[in-house]
Parts: C-alpha cells; sequence; structure tokens
C-alpha cells in the first residue's frame, strides 16, 4: 500500500475536544470498556500490532514508517505505568485491531499493569476516523495517543518516531498540566 506510513497531521490535530467513542471494546481481562464513560484523566496509545512471542514479524514491517515500536512503547508504559497514575491518569490502555485473545497473552508475557482493548471490529477507528493501513491483509491503526479528561480528547500525541518516548512524553505532559 504506497504512502502506508504518511497520513496528514490536520485531522489528529483536530479531535482535541472530541468525546471518545461511545463503543464497546473488549479488554484483556474480560471486561467491556466503553471510553466514552470514563471518567478522570484517561491515556489510550494506540499501536499498530504487537509481534507473536515467536518474534516473527511481518515481512517488511520495518520499513513500513511508523510500525516498528510496538514491544517496547508498552513496555515503557509499563515501567511508567505508577508514575503516570500519580500524575493524575485515572486509566490507561493501550488499543489496536488484535483480538483480544491475543492481546492477553501479550500482557502476561510484558507484564503490563494496565488493560489492552481490541478494537478488532474498527469501531473505535471509525468512530474517530483514525487513519489505518494494511499489512499481511490484516487492517492496522496508525500510532497515536490520547489523553482525555471525563472522556474528552485534550491531547493527542501523533507522529510518534520514538515509540519507546511516548510514556515519558504523556508524563510530561500530565506533570505540566497539573492534574
Amino acid at each position: 500500500m504506497p504512502g502506508a506510513g504518511h497520513y496528514p497531521v490536520e485531522p489528529i490535530k483536530q479531535l482535541v475536544g472530541v468525546r471518545l467513542p461511545d463503543v464497546s471494546l473488549t479488554a484483556t481481562d474480560g471486561s467491556v470498556v466503553n471510553p466514552s464513560l470514563l471518567n478522570g484523566i484517561t491515556v489510550i496509545y494506540v499501536y499498530p500490532r504487537t509481534s507473536p512471542p515467536d518474534g516473527k514479524t511481518i515481512p517488511g514491517w520495518s520499513d513500513i514508517p511508523g510500525a516498528k515500536g510496538c514491544i517496547p512503547q508498552s513496555c515503557s508504559f509499563r515501567d511508567h505505568h505508577s508514575a503516570l497514575q500519580n500524575a493524575g491518569a485515572a486509566h490507561v490502555f493501550g488499543l489496536s485491531t488484535q483480538p483480544s485473545k491475543y492481546q492477553q497473552e501479550v500482557v502476561q508475557r510484558l507484564n503490563l499493569p494496565f488493560n489492552l482493548l481490541s478494537d478488532v471490529d474498527l469501531a473505535f477507528q471509525r468512530d474517530l476516523a483514525l487513519p489505518i493501513f494494511e499489512a499481511e491483509k490484516m487492517v492496522l491503526l496508525h500510532r497515536v495517543t490520547f489523553v482525555a479528561r471525563d472522556a474528552v480528547i485534550e491531547n493527542v500525541f501523533h507522529s510518534i518516531n520514538d515509540p519507546a518516548a511516548n510514556a515519558d512524553a504523556v508524563l510530561d505532559y500530565l506533570t505540566r498540566i497539573g492534574i
């Protein structure tokens, strides 16, 4: 898919002030999360996909701009989870189009202290018109991170060049606004 890693920045920026979607997403603990009903500060980092435990990646994955780095991003949010909570984050979630059963293995393998949400039906993606790309017949989401207050998006991190540093940027933002 030519240009699969590139998408306009403006539509993403325009999501500030928009309510998180009123959709039901399966969480890795078996619960169902409706982002539009979350109170307090919510951080949702959207990522394309995590590789399987055998380490097999999609051929050419590293050549797709913005695709590589999902596990380092998740590990960074894991490592910063307590600090994010201390800075005011009531909820932290990762979100991808992978099935919840697959994500459950990822939570265990990476020892994540928060849930991953499955947007396997692309309901969250459609509601916010998030950019997608295809790889190996999978529809995947471009990397973007939302900070919402009482389910209204107040900051969007996009064009994330260093996924492992994304949690640091979110923590810095939460510290600056002083929740």
